[in-house]
């Protein structure tokens, strides 16, 4: 297709950006989807995490964004999820255009006086592309690029039930520390599966975190040994591509059905979190300075969990929060500081030890979304 001299590239505008295939963001990369689970490939075929960072310093008074997107059909499961573009701006949701899916369509998102800068985070169930960018009333332009966060794990990291994406608490922490997040969280999935630690490898990287378990504990059953060895194999295929760069290891949150039950292999949720925190210290005890961990068990209470398992808007906050604080006080604020971000940095801890997280603020509004009961 010919570019429309009306519109601009979006490409500029786009953060959150693992891959593209054929022009569409991805989260896996589309050379190498043979050696993945069929449930990753499903998942990273979504563009979560995936939005757009502009400023407007000629006075524009809204952006107009040309999209494509997924009609659902009568019985798709997700057909009734609310089609959102949602405007960010100062920390803070500021408004919420509804429109449809459609073959191509264009949605006009009022700006509130000032430059900026501006994030808008598209609706995600069917799988939008935006094809073209435009200011009205004044020009937008892509906003500084910052940072690149990578962020891998389980539908917890995607950001199931969270009520809107912004929500998830990788995009809430990325807010925070002033960091590009790319989200590379697949729901179902995220079993420590060694090809995604090479993909990980394979991209740039300014700081990586690790948040996967739970799915180890049902699903593809994994006893406690022999997760301890694919936390310490997924970490060195990691380290092939990002030897010195921060990595923050964030073992499985509270899940009351598995802390004490056992499964197919014998190991309960607590033995599966246990294996991964040992080999987390045990890498950093044999020299990996840029290693950290930060425990999970404590962060979410019961009614942190909207269905037992996933996080609601309130428990999202926290898990975005606590991650927040450990990267400021684990040693990495480094990274914070290059992205220009306000706040003091956290007092160094013993690489491999245990973060206590700081109180960072997270907002999250109580606009609602929701989903069907997914897998983990």
């Amino acid at each position: 297709m010919a570019p429309d001299p009306n519109w601009l590239d979006p490409g500029p505008f786009l953060r959150g950006v693992a891959w593209l295939d054929g022009g569409r963001p991805v989260r896996a990369d589309p050379g190498d989807l043979a050696r993945l689970p069929w449930d990753t490939r499903e998942r990273a075929a979504l563009p979560i995490g995936v939005r757009l960072e502009f400023t407007a310093p000629h006075g524009a008074r809204a952006v107009e964004l040309r999209y494509r997107a997924r009609v659902p059909r009568p019985t798709d499961a997700l057909r009734d999820l609310a089609h959102c573009f949602a405007l960010w701006h100062g920390g803070r949701c500021a408004s919420e255009s509804f429109t449809e899916p459609a073959e191509e369509a264009v949605v006009t998102i009022p700006l509130p006086p000032g430059p900026g800068p501006f994030t808008v985070h598209p609706p995600e169930s069917q799988a939008p592309m935006v094809l073209g960018v435009r200011g009205v009333g004044g020009r937008v332009v892509p906003a500084p690029r910052r940072p690149r966060w990578l962020v891998h794990g389980d539908s917890i990291a995607e950001g199931w039930w969270s009520t809107r994406p912004a929500h998830a608490w990788p995009s809430a922490a990325g807010r925070t520390l002033g960091l590009d997040c790319v989200n590379l969280g697949y729901a179902g999935s995220a079993r420590g599966d060694l090809a995604t630690a090479q993909q990980l490898a394979s991209l740039p990287a300014d700081l990586l975190t690790l948040a996967f378990g739970t799915n180890c504990w049902s699903g593809v059953p994994c006893s406690a040994p022999l997760l301890y060895e694919t936390t310490r194999a997924f970490v060195s295929l990691v380290r092939q591509g990002h030897p010195d760069v921060p990595l923050l290891v964030v073992s499985p949150v509270l899940r009351p059905d598995a802390e004490t039950t056992r499964n197919a292999l014998g190991a309960t949720l607590g033995d599966l979190r246990t294996a991964m925190e040992e080999a987390t210290r045990d890498l950093a005890a044999a020299g990996d300075t840029r290693l950290a961990l930060l425990p999970g068990a404590g962060l979410l209470a019961a009614d942190d969990l909207a269905d037992g398992l996933h996080p609601n808007d309130r428990g999202h906050a926290r898990i975005a929060a606590a991650v927040a604080g450990a990267v400021d006080g684990c040693g990495f604020a480094a990274t914070r500081a290059a992205a220009g971000a306000a706040g003091t940095p956290g007092a160094a801890v013993t690489p491999g030890a245990a973060v206590t997280p700081g109180a960072a603020g997270v907002h999250a509004d109580a606009a609602h979304r929701a989903f069907p009961p997914p897998a983990p």
